[in-house]
């Protein structure tokens, strides 16, 4: 190992001391950020209007604070935008995250305080490092670069007067990153910067090729583009050909199970590590700790405060909200953030499933506007992406995009699924892989089985196999390309199907 990666393993081994702290001592950790959240904001004007100065402990702060959507705090961050500070949080705002959502969704812009940028996501990336070197002690990660693909930057407001930027999360990180840390990665900020994600990939591949790559960071979904187009371009079979010493893929935005086995076919021996991150617009939440255990860690002291609905009251009007030390492993719940970049009960929308309370870890579950319930069925993301693995796996398929919707109630027929579905490899047959999907679905929802059962309420699923690249070309034509865009996988709407439908149609008759 040489003198860089010992000093650089050296430096983030160190961290582990202060994170095992506050793992051990989770109720300790998260009464010490509400205080402190509530002691910087006191004297906001957010602060002032729910006396923040007055709350002495988590009852009193559930009490006086409402819970917030995106549509309450609003009226506070367009006063920001206009100029006026000291509105959410004391520090001057100049970021802004656009929210990325899911594609056709209105877009949000979410601010980012300095302290959100050094004490959440900067200090993720640390603890990412950390936790790699803890659990791998041969890494040899700083010998390298590590490539990122992030999001563009977009100076959508017209009074620049007032220094307002926004983009996406990844590259305001990118942006604002320290100058030693921006030696340790590629591309460089122009690259990473560039709007036109088609000349973006092929610069980047351009670039990296030239380099000694060790691990990686993205979203799955972009970061495979990537890789495909080098070994197409490069004519070459594994992505080690390209970077012997890539060791690792640290991934977030989706979820990693329906995009292993694409890379794994480039990965040669399976000797490529993952490991993933849960890095949203609002905030960095976890990072998987274990080898084998795909559930990531909560971190608990980076400055924000969480609070849970559970799954039954995700979309009442006024749930029942219980602090992290209420919750039950195995239960849904969606999160509910208080940040330090000005975020107050803010419903985020992500849900997630505790696997372990001591220490806490979990496994996201989807989103709560991301799911079927039409026929009271309850179903998300979560049973959607098992179910879908199993049918692949049984069938000899592999998986590249899906979206699914309900099909209502026509005048002698009942409702059900139709599941649009993109394939690297066809399943060996369609009708056996709908099949076990629906049987799959069952096992895992009791709802989907009750509502299933004699077809009382839902017929079978229909799955149509979209052609290859209908899905990138729907994302293209959104201009949505890049960044932490991502597919809608589940939804109560029929209007991402029927635009996909449309797609196809047309490409097929254009060709």
């Amino acid at each position: 190992m040489g003198i860089i990666d010992s000093i650089g393993n050296l430096v983030m081994k160190s961290r582990m001391e202060e994170l095992e702290n506050s793992v051990n001592n989770p109720q300790r950790t998260q009464e010490k950020v509400l205080s402190n959240l509530l002691e910087t904001a006191k004297n906001t004007v957010y602060g002032r209007e729910y006396r923040f100065k007055d709350i002495k402990n988590y009852r009193q702060f559930q009490e006086q604070v409402p819970l917030a959507n995106y549509e309450d705090l609003l009226p506070y961050i367009e006063k920001i935008l206009k100029g006026e500070q000291n509105m959410l949080w004391p520090t001057p705002i100049k970021w802004f995250a656009k929210s990325s959502g899911t594609t056709g969704a209105k877009s949000k812009v979410v601010p980012v305080s300095i302290e959100g940028l050094e004490q959440c996501h900067y200090q993720g990336g640390r603890d990412m490092l950390a936790l790699y070197i803890n659990n791998y002690p041969d890494a040899k990660l700083f010998s390298g670069k590590n490539l990122s693909i992030g999001g563009s930057q977009e100076n959508n407001f017209s009074n620049n007067k007032n220094g307002y930027y926004t983009a996406n999360i990844s590259a305001i990180v990118m942006k604002n990153l320290p100058f030693w840390a921006q030696f340790g990665r590629t591309p460089g900020l122009e690259v990473t910067m560039m709007n036109n994600w088609e000349e973006k990939i092929k610069k980047i591949a351009e670039i990296t090729i030239e380099q000694n790559v060790t691990s990686l960071a993205g979203s799955p979904m972009w970061m495979l583009l990537l890789l495909q187009h080098i070994i197409r371009e490069q004519k070459i079979d594994h992505i080690q050909d390209i970077w012997p010493n890539l060791e690792v893929f640290f991934h977030g935005s989706v979820s990693f199970a329906p995009y292993r086995p694409l890379f794994e076919n480039l990965d040669r021996n399976n000797s490529l590590r993952y490991l993933e991150i849960f890095n949203a617009t609002e905030g960095f939440f976890g990072l998987q700790d274990q080898k084998h255990d795909p559930s990531l860690l909560l971190m608990l002291n980076y400055g924000i405060y969480y609070e849970f609905i559970p799954e039954k009251e995700f979309l009442l009007e006024e749930p029942s909200v219980v602090p992290l030390h209420e919750v039950e492993a195995g239960r849904n719940y969606s999160m509910v953030i208080s940040t330090n970049s000005g975020l107050w009960r803010y419903k985020i929308g992500d849900t997630i499933k505790f696997t372990s309370t001591s220490p806490y870890r979990f496994i996201i579950t989807g989103r709560t506007k991301h799911c079927i319930n039409v026929f009271g069925e309850d179903l998300f993301v979560e049973h959607a992406e098992k179910a879908l693995s199993i049918a692949c796996k049984k069938t000899g398929a592999i998986l590249r995009d899906f979206t699914a919707a309900p099909f209502f109630y026509e005048r002698q027929k009942k409702g059900y699924h139709e599941w649009l579905v993109e394939f690297v490899q066809s399943p060996h047959d369609l009708k056996e892989f709908t099949a076990i999907l629906d049987v799959e679905l069952g096992d895992l929802n009791d709802d989907y089985a009750a509502k299933r059962k004699e077809n009382i309420a839902i017929e079978a699923p229909l799955v149509r196999e979209m052609a290859s690249g209908t899905f990138y070309q729907w994302l293209k034509r959104k201009n949505k390309l890049g960044g932490q865009h991502k597919i809608p996988r589940l939804s109560n709407s029929r209007e991402f199907v029927e635009e996909l439908l449309e797609l196809q149609r047309n490409l097929q008759t254009e060709l």
